[in-house]
C-alpha cells in the first residue's frame, strides 16, 4: 500500500481509532490527529496569545504534550476539547512565563503587542490582513475566561457541551461567557 492510500484509510478513522493506533506504535495515526486538529488548535492558541508566531511554537508543544500523554486519554470521550484543553494550558503558561519576564526585566521592549494601524491600504487583501490583525489583538486583550470560551465555541466550533467540558464549567456558564465576550470584543473593536 502506498503513502497515499495508508493516509487516506486513516481519515477515514475516528479519533478514537487514531489514538487507539497511536498507543500502538503507529506514528502516521499521530500525523492524522495532528492534520485534524493543528488549524483549531493554532486558532485557540493564537486568539489567546496574540502572537502568530509564538502560536506556531505553542501548537508544536501542545502535540508534544498531547503525545506524551496519550496513554492517558479517555478514547471513548472526544478528543478535539481534551486538545483544546491542552491549548489552553500550554497558553496560561505562556501568559505567565511573560509575565515573570516582565517583572524581571527581561521582557523589556519589543513584547508589547502592537495594533496595526487603521489606515486603508490601497490592496484590498492588506487591508483585510489589518483587520484580522486587529480582531486577533482585540480577542487577546479579552480577560482569559471570557477569551477562552470564545475561542473554543465561535472560532473552533465546539458545541456548547464540548466547550463546557474543556473548560470543566457548566454548558450555561458557556453561554453567558460567550455572551459576555461578545459584548466585550465588540467595545473593543470600536475603540480602534
Amino acid at each position: 500500500m502506498n503513502a497515499d492510500a495508508a493516509r487516506g484509510d486513516l481519515a477515514a478513522l475516528d479519533d478514537g481509532e487514531l489514538v487507539a493506533r497511536t498507543i500502538a506504535g503507529r506514528q502516521a495515526a499521530f500525523r492524522e490527529i495532528m492534520r485534524r486538529h493543528r488549524d483549531p488548535l493554532y486558532r485557540v492558541v493564537r486568539g489567546h496569545v496574540g502572537d502568530a508566531e509564538e502560536a506556531l511554537d505553542l501548537v508544536q508543544d501542545c502535540f508534544a504534550t498531547a503525545w506524551r500523554h496519550l496513554a492517558g486519554f479517555d478514547q471513548s470521550r472526544p478528543l478535539r476539547p481534551w486538545l483544546a484543553r491542552i491549548a489552553i494550558n500550554r497558553a496560561r503558561d505562556w501568559h505567565r512565563r511573560r509575565a515573570l519576564r516582565r517583572f524581571i526585566g527581561f521582557g523589556v521592549g519589543g513584547e508589547e503587542e502592537t495594533v496595526p494601524a487603521d489606515e486603508p491600504l490601497p490592496d484590498a487583501a492588506a487591508g483585510a490582513r489589518i483587520e484580522l490583525e486587529r480582531a486577533w489583538a482585540a480577542i487577546a486583550r479579552l480577560p482569559e475566561r471570557l477569551r477562552e470560551t470564545l475561542l473554543l465555541r465561535t472560532v473552533n466550533g465546539l458545541s456548547q457541551a464540548e466547550t463546557a467540558a474543556a473548560l470543566k464549567i457548566s454548558e450555561k456558564a458557556v453561554e453567558t461567557r460567550l455572551y459576555r465576550a461578545r459584548l466585550r470584543l465588540t467595545a473593543l473593536l470600536g475603540e480602534g
